[in-house]
């Protein structure tokens, strides 16, 4: 984790997430288009507690650090922390877990 992202605690259901850069070139050196490289993935840098029900319990989140997770399309909060771009997205927004 870099040390800026350190800085930055999401609160309760948000997590903080860096996405996956995929490869613009193949092994062989040949230029992959841009269509071919988007991937929408990316790997949970933080979270917060939970979601916090009316009766003041917390639900814990169904993602830890590390995990990576499957991004929507569109969505989730841009933030530079430092030199390094990170997306902030609510747990419910994210789409599943890959393993």
């Amino acid at each position: 984790m870099a040390l800026t992202a350190r800085k930055l605690k999401p609160l309760l259901d948000r997590v903080l997430v860096e996405k996956i850069v995929a490869p613009t070139r193949t092994a062989a050196g040949i230029l992959l288009p841009e269509t071919t490289t988007k991937l929408n993935s990316g790997v949970v840098i933080a979270t917060g507690t939970g979601t916090r029900l009316r009766d003041g319990s917390i639900i814990p989140l169904s993602v830890k650090e590390g995990d990576k997770v499957l991004l929507p399309e569109y969505g989730g909060t841009s933030i530079v922390l430092g030199d390094k771009e990170f997306s902030l997205y609510r747990s419910d927004d994210l789409l599943g877990i890959l393993e």
